[in-house]
């Protein structure tokens, strides 16, 4: 391991805990988008594969 390596490492590890997240953000709606966004990838999938 380098040094510069090493002390970005030291200086992660001592700063404590970070928490990355934004107020807006909801994981329902997160979530919620994924699997509108899966499904509708899916029934694409299926209108193009009509002979299988």
């Amino acid at each position: 391991m380098n040094l510069i390596t090493a002390h970005a490492a030291a200086t992660l590890a001592s700063e404590g805990e970070h928490v990355d997240t934004h107020a807006s953000l909801s994981p329902y709606m997160t979530g919620g988008a994924a699997l509108v966004i899966l499904l509708l990838l899916l029934w694409i999938t299926t209108r193009f594969n009509r002979d299988r």
